[in-house]
């Protein structure tokens, strides 16, 4: 699985996570030598839990009233108000529709398209463009 991360001076950043016999390995390749480590799933679910409750707290402290914005106005990073977590991966606009491709707090992704204008309530607005 890989995803992305910004640094501290904000450059997006690949982390590749590979299952291992026993072990979960994770890569940062901020450098071209990369930066990896290693960790038992156990540690690995930890991690994870923990990166999860940072970020609830974060949304949390970000805004305390959700704001909307139109379908073709979504970012990555954005998050989607509602009991369920929900974060833009990826938009593509065609004109009248608007493509989101959405990921569970789980995990999973799927794309769903919306009228242009279509009102979207978001919890979390990620403040830099991508």
């Amino acid at each position: 699985m890989s995803i992305e991360i910004d640094d501290t001076e904000g450059r997006r950043i690949p982390v590749e996570v590979v299952p291992g016999a026993l072990r979960v390995g994770v890569r940062f390749a901020a450098r071209p030598e990369g930066l990896s480590w290693s960790c038992t799933p156990a540690a690995a679910r930890e991690l994870a839990a923990a990166l999860v409750r940072a970020a609830e707290d974060a949304e949390r402290l970000s805004s305390a009233d959700p704001v909307t914005v139109a379908a073709h106005e979504l970012r990555r990073g954005d998050v989607r108000d509602g009991d369920r977590l929900m974060t833009v991966d990826h938009v593509r606009n065609d004109g009248a529709s608007a493509h989101v491709t959405w990921r569970s707090g789980a995990g999973r992704s799927w794309t769903q398209a919306y009228a242009a204008d279509a009102a979207i309530t978001l919890r979390y607005r990620r403040r830099s463009e991508d």
